[in-house]
């Protein structure tokens, strides 16, 4: 009598989690976040080739370098990942905290007010509209929309954790907690005070702080969100160390809040702060070494299932990017590293490799696991999804690779005294092939969409709110 009424209870108190999900909120989410994938990936190419044809689109002002970057950039953090990231969030956050999410219903209005303003952003940035500030470039009205949206979504996750049924705080929204709330803090700073009230040298300095708050306390904590939920959920093993996963996300935060000036080394900024960037920024490896071993950690003993787990495959490639251009990001900060390689394409290899490589790979991953879920359906092409997982993984393996060598070569002819005007021409060769690995970047994000929206697409009518999907305890 007793197991049966603790039985009963437990039931009670977790009711079936498909039925807490907004099947149709999240399903927008993604929907918008396919299409920006789609999209700003796209416009990195078509600037890319300016390059090595400085003339194929024409005199237009419309689709000069200046305008077009800004919108790729923007378009890449805040439009594809930014917004599978939320849509996930829906998905992930009821299940882990065992009740809906709270005002649920506000989502479907800020789903379209979030893209809609995100489509005026890109309008604005296209027609000049432009605060000067790398990732920060849209203007005062788009960022009030964008601060207005990650607002109240913090409140509404925070709500939901409040009254969550589950008593164990899992990492994952540990990180969920710290990625919103830093980052309704960090948009204040990047939206409503650095444009129009810190100016020379300090702005410069803010501005490396903000840029990397977007990146290491936005982006990275929002990466960990998916990929602690949907490694284990994809695998179906528990994550390899709780203790761990503490470790890194308390590393994260107590050292990632230094390390924005290390870009600026050789520059007017104080001598301490650029020495204490560098030497947050060489902890960082602490965070970073953490949360991979949990992540390699999480797949002993499921090795054998990898080839057919496609979610898997992509959370696993993303993890190596991120070793990789984690491992770039610390070693660049050492001012004999910075030497050849500042102002170089030694740093977009490593931009391109953390953030797409890395958190919209994961994004991507999370994307896989839950969309045929929610329609009901396995993805209609597995073969087509491998397809898209090899183009990826080679157009940013190369570009980053491509992108390390023409900034360390840049770099040294600099320091021996070649003109820049010759040290552009000598690099030429590998700006064409970074345009090839983009274009098979986008090749396979095309049809990774485009195997999604077949999915979607032939599904039954779903009848239940929600979807089979992993198990409560997969993500602890």
């Amino acid at each position: 009598m007793t197991a049966a009424r603790a039985t009963s209870a437990a039931s009670e108190a977790f009711p079936d989690l498909d039925s807490l999900i907004d099947r149709g909120l999240v399903l927008k989410w993604l929907y918008w976040g396919l299409f920006w994938l789609m999209f700003t990936p796209s416009i990195g190419v078509t600037i890319s080739s300016l390059f090595n044809f400085p003339d194929y689109l024409g005199t237009s002002q419309y689709l000069t370098f200046g305008r077009l970057r800004p919108m790729h950039v923007n378009g890449v953090i805040f439009g594809a990942f930014s917004t599978l990231f939320i849509g996930l969030c829906h998905y992930l956050l009821p299940r882990l905290c065992g009740v809906p999410v709270w005002k649920g219903h506000w989502g479907h209005w800020l789903v379209w007010i979030w893209n809609l303003g995100l489509i005026a952003g890109m309008a604005s940035l296209m027609l000049g509209y432009n605060q000067g500030l790398e990732a920060g470039e849209f203007p005062l009205a788009i960022d009030a929309v964008i601060f207005f949206v990650v607002s109240v979504t913090t409140v509404q996750f925070l709500m939901t954790i409040a009254h969550r049924r589950e008593p164990q705080l899992y990492v994952a929204v540990w990180y969920l907690i710290g990625a919103f709330v830093w980052t309704v803090m960090n948009l204040v700073l990047g939206s409503f005070i650095l444009p129009y009230a810190i100016t020379g040298i300090n702005s410069a300095a803010f501005h490396g702080l903000f840029i990397h708050y977007i990146v290491g306390l936005w982006i990275t904590p929002a990466g960990y969100v998916l990929i602690y939920y949907f490694l284990p959920a994809s695998v179906q093993n528990p994550v390899y160390s709780h203790k761990l996963s503490l470790v890194g996300f308390w590393s994260l935060a107590l050292f990632y809040p230094f390390v924005g000036i290390h870009h600026y080394l050789y520059s007017p900024i104080a001598d301490w702060a650029e020495t204490l960037a560098i030497i947050t920024s060489m902890l960082l490896i602490v965070p970073v070494w953490t949360v991979l071993q949990n992540f390699f950690g999480t797949m002993i003993g499921r090795w054998h299932t990898f080839t057919q787990n496609l979610t898997a495959k992509f959370l696993i490639m993303g993890s190596l990017m991120y070793l990789v251009g984690c491992f770039q990001g610390s070693t660049e900060a050492l001012r004999s590293i910075q030497q050849p390689t500042h102002f170089s394409d030694f740093v977009i290899s490593h931009s391109h490799l953390t953030v797409f490589g890395t958190f919209v790979v994961w994004a991507i991953g999370g994307t896989i696991y839950v969309l045929p879920k929610l329609v009901k359906r396995p993805l209609w092409s597995p073969r087509l999804g491998n397809w898209s997982f090899w183009l990826i993984t080679f157009g940013i393996s190369l570009m980053g690779l491509d992108l390390t060598m023409a900034g360390l070569q840049q770099g040294y002819m600099l320091m021996a005294g070649v003109e820049w005007l010759d040290s552009l021409v000598a690099i030429r060769p590998y700006w064409l092939v970074r345009t090839i690995a983009g274009i098979s970047m986008d090749i396979g994000m095309s049809l990774l969409v485009y195997n999604l929206m077949r999915t979607a697409l032939s599904a039954e009518p779903a009848t239940a709110p929600g979807a089979a999907g992993a198990v409560r305890g997969a993500s602890t």
